[in-house]
């Protein structure tokens, strides 16, 4: 692919999202920025939250692990809801009992100040670290595809990557990102859809064949309950996954602080469970698309890269398809992993400025003694 063509499309992607900034960010405080003003629509925030729990890694290693591991992701995938379930009737309520802007403010009422900032800090470096690697994943892409061919040094596209994040969430903050997270979803799904629809085209297959191909195949297996030693046992899956979805999401802040500026309790329960439901088949539609490029590769004879994780990026730009899948590898792999880091910003923002640099008689859990939360209320 013609890196101008890549830069073309990386720049018309960003003055959208900066144009969607801008709009959004007017007027806008630290009610705006902390919780959006709880005034955020439950469908919107139910279809960003999409695009920010699926990461760019996601987006290449759930196609990728087809081949070795069949559709047993889907048995965690699976798992996911009774967690989401815990997070909707159990947690939430508390949450907006309790009229939380940081959710370690929780710690704060319940087990005092030390277990407030433990939380906090533990919150503060894990997502870090999280959001470091995923923008490390796309940052090296862009090299390869991009700034290797004009001779920018990986440490300006680092820096780049992330001053453009910045760029458009500096202002608005959750307001701001509600509404660019649902548009990164909405790219992230048509590039997924587009590319499984094209390697469909360029193997004779119309899309209900694509379907009936995918249904038949020995790829498709879901369930393995036969031997509980191997990964892929449906239990550890299961399991896992359910406990994955209460720590990753009901005790973390970045993907809290969306539900928190909801109206009110019902609709972040609306939110939750929809969001769950939804991310089940968006999963689906991510290991039909594993399972059509390992056909594609074995029908055309293409040898498969070392790593499984390599398998979509190679067959998406290596040409052996229409520069228009490379294309949307692309998109796709930017608005995944966008989606995940600029909220993370915006709740790595809010968990320094509400949880650590507060003075101590500002306990989180008290609606009243909170002066964002009063603000967002009123």
């Amino acid at each position: 692919m013609s890196p101008l063509l890549v830069l073309s499309v990386i720049v018309a992607y960003f003055a959208l999202l900066y144009g969607i900034s801008v709009v959004t960010s007017r007027g806008a405080g630290n009610s705006a920025f902390f919780l959006g003003e709880r005034k955020s629509p439950w469908y919107v925030i139910a279809f960003g939250m999409i695009g920010a729990s699926l990461s760019g890694v996601t987006f290449i290693s759930v196609p990728g692990m087809v081949g070795t591991d069949k559709f047993s992701y889907l048995q965690m995938v699976l798992g996911y809801l009774p967690g989401y379930a815990v997070i909707a009737f159990v947690l939430m309520p508390l949450y907006y009992r309790l009229q939380l802007t940081s959710i370690y403010g929780y710690l704060g009422q319940r087990f005092g100040r030390s277990s407030y900032l433990t939380g906090a800090w533990f919150f503060l470096l894990s997502r870090s670290l999280g959001s470091a690697a995923r923008l490390y994943l796309m940052a090296v892409v862009l090299q390869f595809l991009l700034f290797d061919a004009w001779g920018v040094p990986f440490w300006l596209t680092a820096v780049l990557t992330i001053a453009l994040i910045w760029l458009y969430t500096h202002r608005g903050g959750m307001r701001t990102i509600i509404w660019t997270d649902t548009l990164q979803t909405l790219f992230m799904l048509l590039a997924v859809v587009l590319t499984l629809v094209l390697v469909g085209q360029k193997m004779g297959w119309g899309l209900g064949e694509l379907v009936a191909q995918v249904q038949h195949s020995p790829l498709s297996q879901v369930f393995f309950l036969d031997d509980p030693k191997p990964g892929t046992y449906f239990w550890k899956q299961f399991l896992g996954g359910m406990f994955i979805a209460i720590a990753m999401t009901g005790l973390d802040q970045d993907m809290m602080q969306k539900n928190l500026s909801c109206r009110n309790i019902r609709e972040a329960q609306k939110n939750m469970v929809s969001f769950s439901l939804v991310l089940v088949f968006v999963n689906l539609v991510f290991l039909a698309l594993g399972a059509v490029l390992v056909m594609y590769a074995e029908r055309f004879g293409i040898t498969f890269p070392a790593k499984a994780d390599q398998i979509y990026p190679f067959l998406a730009t290596s040409g052996s398809l229409p520069v228009v899948v490379g294309l949307l590898f692309i998109l796709g792999l930017i608005a995944a992993a966008y989606s995940s880091a600029d909220s993370a910003l915006t709740a790595l923002t809010t968990s320094v400025c509400v949880d650590v640099l507060e003075p101590p008689d500002h306990e989180r859990g008290d609606g009243g003694t909170d002066p964002l939360v009063q603000a967002a209320e009123r």
